[in-house]
């Protein structure tokens, strides 16, 4: 459930008026409902709520620091995969202890900033991470907490750029190694040996590979039992799947049942990785229509948000529901529906039935929660749009628009390029 409904004709977050915000705001911008952000949070960590468990937020998903906060504030912590994000959540007030570090290309620096911060672990992809990671905890005199994030080469069944479980993945050491691997780290001196790991891919919408990769995992964890190498964690990552159009994910309680279902420890600690399924449909994309082009060929509606506020369509061809946040009676037209960028692949809809809106009017974007505004940029140089969040009947910008002074920001034009003459 999300808490963006009609109510007389007109686009209500919660029990603000999207038009409300608009005016004093301004287009484009993203919107996140904070009850649908809680609630989402909640019925994933309930659904293990009778097992040891961590839920840390994927938050490459969508870092803003009132979002990480909020779950902050729920007992939940994050999974980062840069230092940057490690900054982000610190600055947020995550507790270190509920941090674990992904990512199969760790920088040494962040390794250390992690390090110094006491993060609760790190998620390896390579032997050479490992040795890394362990010479650098040599030398600042810390014990880095260690998981071997292994690649069970299972099908995600879901979008080929989004699928990180192959064996043709650059995710993960191979499970088939995994053993030789854990027996090599552990007799190095600076690192602690907490856990197993495992993501497989993004937007998994059957059960099924969740399970086969679990079953693989407990495979590995006895095999490492019997080598004397005992786990404390079991980070099953995340990768749980919404509705953006027809599919039909499983709810987070099937999820849950079928996880419990596979387990027969209860000596192991579960970490969550989900992104998506909490935030996705928690926040919609508003812009606001500039022109109706029609051709021969086509109708455009050219409007305000571009490839570089959502890029997702363009990259992956992900379909995004789009509704008026006003209701007119003037029918449905096919049209595409475009930004002003200058590339043929901006765009946020294509040969889709849509309300015929009219120029001046707000859209909707919906489900742009996740892997929209993380994903941004300022291409065309095109500033970056605020984020907004409602809660109850008020709402409070958590991330203001940029200017074009930001667009500069940090840059410098060199003395020799200054000077008059050739």
């Amino acid at each position: 459930m999300h808490h963006f409904q009609y109510n007389k004709g007109e686009l209500f977050c919660e029990e603000v008026p999207v038009t409300r915000i608009a005016q004093e705001v301004g287009t484009p911008f993203y919107l996140y409902s904070y009850a649908t952000l809680r609630q989402h949070f909640r019925a994933f960590d309930d659904a293990f709520g009778d097992v040891k468990h961590l839920t840390c937020f994927s938050m490459k998903s969508n870092s803003n620091l009132s979002i990480l906060r909020l779950f902050h504030n729920e007992g939940g912590g994050v999974d980062i995969v840069s230092g940057g994000e490690l900054f982000r959540a610190l600055k947020a007030g995550m507790d270190p202890n509920r941090i674990v570090y992904s990512g199969v290309g760790k920088r040494a620096e962040d390794m250390e900033y992690a390090l110094q911060s006491d993060i609760l672990m790190f998620n390896a992809e390579s032997f050479q991470e490992i040795s890394l990671l362990n010479e650098i905890a040599g030398r600042v005199r810390k014990k880095a907490g260690l998981s071997i994030r292994v690649n069970p080469d299972i099908d995600p069944q879901t979008h080929p750029y989004i699928s990180t479980g192959l064996r043709e993945n650059k995710f993960g050491i191979d499970i088939g190694r995994a053993l030789e691997d854990y027996t090599a780290a552990a007799g190095l001196s600076h690192v602690n040996i907490l856990g197993v790991s495992c993501h497989i891919g993004s937007q998994l919408t059957k059960l099924s590979p969740f399970v086969d990769s679990l079953r693989k995992l407990k495979n590995l964890i006895g095999k490492l039992d019997e080598a004397g190498i005992h786990v404390q964690y079991l980070d099953l990552g995340g990768g749980l799947g919404i509705t953006y159009d027809k599919e039909e994910p499983p709810h987070p309680k099937e999820y849950a049942r079928a996880i419990k279902a596979e387990l027969d420890t209860k000596d192991l600690t579960i970490i969550l990785e989900p992104g998506r399924v909490i935030v996705g449909n928690a926040g919609i994309l508003i812009t606001k229509v500039l022109y109706t082009k029609v051709t021969e060929e086509k109708t455009f509606l050219v409007v305000d948000a571009a490839m570089n506020d959502l890029i997702r369509p363009s990259l992956y061809g992900s379909f995004h529901g789009i509704q008026p946040v006003r209701g007119v009676a003037r029918g449905n037209i096919k049209a595409d529906v475009v930004g002003p960028i200058c590339e043929s692949s901006d765009f946020l809809a294509k040969d889709r039935e849509l309300a015929a809106f009219e120029p001046g009017e707000l859209m909707a974007v919906m489900s742009a929660g996740a892997y929209a505004f993380s994903m941004s940029s300022n291409y065309n140089s095109r500033p970056r749009v605020a984020e907004v969040m409602v809660k109850g009947n008020g709402f409070d910008v958590i991330r203001a628009r940029e200017t074009y002074e930001d667009l500069v920001r940090g840059e410098e034009i060199p003395e020799f390029l200054t000077k008059t003459g050739r």
